[in-house]
């Protein structure tokens, strides 16, 4: 088992002028099947259902605490790095891809024509958009081994730590491939650092799953 993150292209950082899908709170158009749905056979289901979406929202804040914590800065600081989380049910076509825990994306935001009193012309956005489907259908084919709170906490350290990184200048969004393979040992090292003060059993394993011994696939699509 692997944790797979998907770095856009360049072609995937769109610029707008304002987002009007930003906390929009109906399910997008494309998707059409409900919020619980369950497909028959051994399928599972396609979205977290009403118990799994607060979990990976205590996963967050749990995990905005341990990588402020880890990097000596404050809960603010890190939440200056803009960004939100979405699952599957709330994302636009381009943020979906198949395979992948987490789909990080970048957006570039311009200050309108005319508006002023502004000292920025525009400012970077990040949206994690987790793939509920994938991080259920790992969480069922690890038999009970892996447990969806921890690896909704890893996941989330991840990703959290990957925006502080670019939001720092640490790394470019569009960086070289070689650049983004060392970029990819340095998160998991620094995720595995940070969840060190809550390490228990269940993390423990997770933690073992996605070791530097384990390939990350598809992060290139």
């Amino acid at each position: 088992m692997v944790l797979t993150l998907v770095w856009p292209s360049a072609s995937d950082t769109k610029r707008y002028r304002r987002n009007p899908y930003l906390d929009n709170n109906c399910l997008n158009t494309y998707i059409n099947v409900g919020l619980n749905s369950v497909f028959c056979g051994d399928f599972m289901p396609l979205y977290f259902n009403t118990a799994q979406v607060p979990m990976a929202g205590k996963a967050f804040n749990d995990a905005e605490k341990l990588v402020s914590r880890h990097f000596r800065t404050s809960e603010d600081e890190l939440r200056k790095n803009k960004y939100d989380v979405k699952t599957l049910a709330f994302l636009e076509e381009h943020e979906v891809k198949d395979g992948a825990f987490a789909h990080l994306c970048k957006y570039s935001y311009e200050k309108p024509d005319g508006l002023a009193g502004s000292a920025k012309d525009g400012f970077d956005f990040y949206r994690i958009c987790l793939q509920d489907n994938i991080i259920l259908d790992a969480v069922e084919r690890a038999n009970s081994f892996i447990k969806f709170s921890p690896l909704m906490l890893y996941i989330a350290v991840h990703e959290l730590i990957h925006v502080l990184r670019f939001g720092n200048g640490e790394i470019d969004f569009d960086a070289t491939r070689e650049e983004k393979e060392k970029e990819e040992d340095i998160v998991h090292n620094l995720t595995r650092n940070a969840l060190q003060p809550v390490k228990g059993h269940d993390l423990e394993i997770v933690l073992d799953c996605f070791s530097s011994h384990f390939i990350i696939l598809d992060i290139f699509n």
